[in-house]
């Protein structure tokens, strides 16, 4: 019985820990959904009037109501979806009724209409401000010579089309003929694979269970 204490104690810490990060994996879970649950309900909130100063972490999906026209600028950034497929999304240099120059994620607009003229018109946005998570170490420079974008990065938008880095993500836009398809904020991109992992943690465990029972089993045999 001593020759399988060692396996044995092996095996039950190994089945332990991999159970506890499974059961890790579900409060992550449990936290992830609730996170998400105020994310949707802020990005519905009635909208307010932009405020004064914003403050990326505090003001992430706040959604806001403005005043105002293009001045027809904008930054056109590759991008995809499942109903039209490849595209852009037309990012609008806008200035508000108060003068303030923010920009205005119009939405969406098909490659063969990317070199559309979209010139300065008057409209009413409804949105949330946001500053997109999108860059990372594969993403490519803009193709300023071919004015394509492969990334909504705020700052560097705001300073090729001169305004605040102030990002309006549209909902509906009234006030003119709609030149775009809005893509508005949602939650579908903010990943939540916590309930995978833990089918996986869970997954091990019972593998390493059946692995430790295999082996106990085997060295009884040959002691027999």
């Amino acid at each position: 019985m001593g020759r399988l204490l060692i396996p044995l104690i092996f095996g039950v810490f190994g089945c332990a820990f991999l159970a506890s990060l499974g059961m890790w994996q579900l409060q992550r879970l449990t936290w992830k959904e609730g996170m998400l649950a105020e994310i949707e309900a802020r990005i519905y909130d009635a909208p307010v009037a932009l405020p004064a100063e914003l403050v990326p972490e505090q003001d992430r999906y706040l959604p806001v109501r403005v005043a105002g026209r293009t001045l027809g600028r904008e930054v056109d950034v590759l991008v995809s979806t499942k109903e039209q497929g490849a595209g852009f999304r037309v990012i609008s240099a806008f200035e508000t009724e108060s003068g303030r120059l923010i920009m205005v994620d119009e939405g969406f607009v098909r490659q063969t209409e990317k070199d559309a003229m979209r010139p300065g018109v008057q409209m009413v946005v409804i949105g949330n401000v946001h500053w997109p998570d999108e860059i990372d170490g594969f993403t490519p420079a803009a193709d300023l010579d071919a004015e394509i974008w492969f990334a909504r990065d705020v700052p560097t938008m705001a300073a090729h089309l001169g305004t605040e880095p102030v990002l309006v993500i549209a909902r509906t836009i009234t006030g003119t003929d709609a030149r775009a398809t809005p893509l508005p904020v949602s939650t579908e991109g903010i990943p939540n694979s916590h309930l995978g992992y833990a089918v996986q943690w869970f997954g091990l465990a019972l593998v390493w269970a059946g692995m430790t029972a295999f082996f106990v089993w085997r060295m009884q045999r040959r002691q027999e």
